[in-house]
């Protein structure tokens, strides 16, 4: 029975954000599409005001997938950008998107919405003066050391993809069915990139809710204690976070627990930050950056989203925007014919769309390949259309042009290379060379 009552809570919680989730994946995939990851570098090779703020806007333009964020900023910071804004973008990439924003709302309120997105950016000031006061050169030379390794993490050839569609008017390009191709993909992806810790999540938060009564939280908050409890849930929330093991936006589930079982207003804003602090996360960070690095990023990242969370519960507590705490209602949360119903529906049926058009452009293709790590390129030729590596021993799809034979990781890719191969050679930077003619491959 107590198995039972978890996951009925778990499928309730997320049958109540169901269409929230997809519709922010969607808009997620609008924006990928149209801004390309090729422009981000080149803006962010500066420690500046400036490019602080890009590295927090490029970082609200990606992906939400925590693994994804930081084989990204890895991939940045080896490409020119600062180690600074390449952590920055990371940090904006999973704390200010847009699935983050509609699942705090549909499940906190427009509260925690509103304090998760002030208190991000106040967390990225925070950062950016805590890196200009104590990142010294010799421990940015070691991680770039280090990153040079080219050593694997995780998500490597989501992180290189890059199908965005950035030629001609801007409405011309969002309804074209290029962008269709790459909006399915880039959704797909996204969802691929995180639906463990997601699952993860709520099924924790399930488990939480059935099992955990909530006197013993509310000893462990310190709810006797108002003054001591506000100082306590900013220091706690981001420990309980890391021992989750979930990232991405999978632990707001979590969140909507324990904020009614007697966490902190500010204890929930720091819990959400944390999801970059997981023991899985720190390993990648010792990986690209090395273990003094990997030290130094976890313990300023800790202090900052500590501070982050304290500093804007007090500053809503002043404004009298901390809402009435109270426990999340599973029962009403049951699926019942009403506009939440309605909403999922509708966007199932819009996610089958999408699932068509990924499956009919190459998309399985693209993603068995998508765990192929960009940094292996020495043996891997990279497909000239979404940037993915591919192995030309084995790809099964490609194409010559000018005497030279480029490889692609689905149909999809190389067809859409044919209709206009000197769209996608002319960019910048964009491939690794492809293999002439008589190379052995």
């Amino acid at each position: 029975m107590f198995i039972l009552e978890a996951l009925k809570i778990a499928f309730f919680m997320f049958w109540e954000v169901l269409w929230s989730l997809a519709l922010g994946f969607l808009l997620s995939a609008v924006v990928q599409t149209v801004i390309s990851k090729r422009a981000i570098v080149r803006a962010l090779g500066q420690d500046s005001p400036r490019s602080v703020a890009l590295a927090s806007a490029f970082g609200i333009a990606s992906s939400s997938c925590s693994y994804a964020a930081v084989s990204v900023a890895r991939s940045l910071f080896r490409k020119g950008a600062t180690l600074t804004n390449a952590i920055i973008f990371e940090f904006a990439s999973t704390n200010l998107v847009i699935e983050l924003g509609l699942i705090l709302l549909i499940l906190l309120g427009w509260q925690f919405l509103a304090a998760e997105f002030a208190g991000g950016a106040l967390m990225i000031v925070l950062l950016a003066f805590a890196f200009r006061l104590t990142l010294r050169r010799r421990l940015v030379a070691e991680a770039r050391a280090q990153a040079e390794k080219g050593l694997v993490g995780k998500m490597e050839g989501h992180a290189a993809m890059d199908m965005s569609v950035t030629e001609g008017p801007f409405l011309k390009r969002l309804f074209s069915g290029r962008a269709f191709t790459a909006i399915s993909h880039y959704f797909v992806m996204d969802v691929y990139g995180i639906w463990v810790d997601l699952g993860a999540g709520f099924l924790i938060a399930g488990a939480v809710a059935a099992w955990i009564p909530n006197s013993f939280w509310q000893g462990f908050f310190l709810t006797g204690h108002p003054l001591l409890a506000e100082v306590w849930g900013p220091l706690i929330g981001p420990v309980i976070s890391m021992l989750s093991f979930v990232c991405s936006i999978g632990n707001v589930p979590l969140a909507a627990v324990l904020w009614g079982s007697g966490i902190s207003f500010g204890g929930v804003i720091s819990f959400i930050f944390a999801d970059l602090l997981i023991p899985p996360i720190l390993n990648i960070y010792r990986k690209y950056y090395g273990g003094r690095v990997a030290l130094y990023l976890a313990v300023v990242s800790y202090l900052a989203m500590a501070l982050a969370g304290f500093l804007i519960s007090l500053a809503f507590q002043a404004l009298g925007w901390v809402p009435a705490r109270h426990p999340f209602n599973f029962a009403q949360a049951a699926p019942v014919w009403n506009y939440t119903t309605f909403l999922n529906l509708a966007f199932l049926a819009f996610v089958a769309v999408l699932g068509w058009r990924f499956l009919t452009t190459g998309g399985m293709e693209m993603l068995r390949a998508m765990e192929v790590p960009p940094e292996e390129r020495h043996d891997k030729a990279t497909d000239p259309v979404c940037g993915m590596p591919v192995d030309p021993a084995t790809a099964k799809q490609r194409a010559d042009y000018e005497g030279r034979t480029y490889y692609f990781c689905s149909a999809g890719c190389r067809e859409t290379f044919e209709k206009d191969p000197q769209r996608y050679l002319a960019r910048e930077g964009q491939t690794w060379p492809a293999q002439p003619h008589g190379h052995g491959h």
